[in-house]
């Protein structure tokens, strides 16, 4: 519960210094992110259980990756992240799971995610802001990437990437699991 109660501290934390840098109201937000101002005050007092899908449109509104949100400060030189340390900030109708393990300082972050999808299990996503780019390579298993509407197969050993900025789709198929490893490379800040 302690653990709950710091990560949420960190998250409004995080989400009301964002919004500040990029002066931004709370409407303004809220409207630009299609986020209840409601749920932005809840969120900014550390009160609330924002899911998955809000945070990664807080964090594409601000420009920053959704880590900068839900990470307190990386300060290490070396940081070695175990996946299993990491809570799943998406968690699937079958079983998969999605963990944020890490992101990359500097101007253009990338954020590191280990991805476990059953068969049949879709994680839908909303379009991404422009240029942000999206590489997954398939461990074990097979997965459909849906890609604007058209599907492509990727399977264990191939890798495949896309401009993120359009309606795409992540879907275990075949007959086992699903694990995967996908980066996301942001486009860089503001200087």
């Amino acid at each position: 519960m302690a653990e709950t109660e710091a990560a949420l501290r960190t998250l409004a934390h995080n989400v009301r210094a964002a919004r500040v840098r990029a002066g931004l109201s709370l409407d303004e937000l809220g409207r630009r992110a299609k986020v209840s101002k409601g749920a932005l005050v809840g969120l900014e007092k550390a009160q609330g259980n924002p899911n998955f899908a809000t945070l990664v449109r807080l964090a594409d509104t601000l420009g920053v990756p959704v880590s900068a949100l839900v990470e307190g400060s990386a300060e290490e030189r070396v940081r070695v992240v175990s996946a299993d340390a990491v809570a799943p900030l998406w968690t699937g109708e079958r079983g998969g799971e999605a963990r944020l393990v890490l992101t990359t300082p500097g101007p253009a972050p990338v954020e590191v995610w280990q991805w476990r999808l059953e068969p049949g299990e879709t994680y839908p996503s909303h379009p991404h802001q422009a240029g942000v780019v999206e590489t997954v390579t398939v461990t074990a298993g097979r997965m459909a990437l849906v890609v604007d509407g058209a599907e492509h197969t990727v399977e264990a050993g191939q890798t495949a990437t896309f401009a993120a900025d359009t309606a795409h789709a992540y879907r275990g198929s075949g007959t086992g699991t699903c694990h995967l490893i996908m980066t996301v490379h942001l486009p860089p800040g503001p200087a």
